[in-house]
C-alpha cells in the first residue's frame, strides 16, 4: 500500500473521530443526548480511539496525551453507569 494511501486511511479515520466527538457535543448542548445514558460516553470512546488512531501515523504528543486521557474519562463513565 503506497504512503499517499496510508496518509489518506489514517486521516479519514482521525477526521471521523473528531467529525464523532463534535457531532455528540453538539448533540449535548442541544439536549438531544443525555450525558447519563451508555450512548454519550460510547460515542466519546470511539471519536478518542480513532483520534489516537490517527496519531500513531502522524505523531503530535500533546494530541496523544488529550486521546488518552479522553478515553479514560469515557471509560470511567462507562463503568459509572453500570
Amino acid at each position: 500500500m503506497s504512503q499517499q494511501v496510508l496518509d489518506f486511511l489514517f486521516n479519514l479515520i482521525g477526521t471521523s473521530g473528531v467529525t464523532i466527538i463534535l457531532v455528540v457535543y453538539f448533540m449535548l448542548q442541544a439536549d438531544k443526548i443525555d450525558k447519563n445514558k451508555l450512548a454519550y460516553s460510547l460515542w466519546n470512546l470511539i471519536g478518542a480511539v480513532f483520534m489516537l488512531i490517527s496519531l500513531f501515523r502522524f505523531w503530535n504528543l500533546p494530541s496523544v496525551i488529550i486521546e488518552v486521557f479522553w478515553i479514560g474519562i469515557s471509560i470511567y463513565g462507562i463503568y459509572k453507569l453500570r
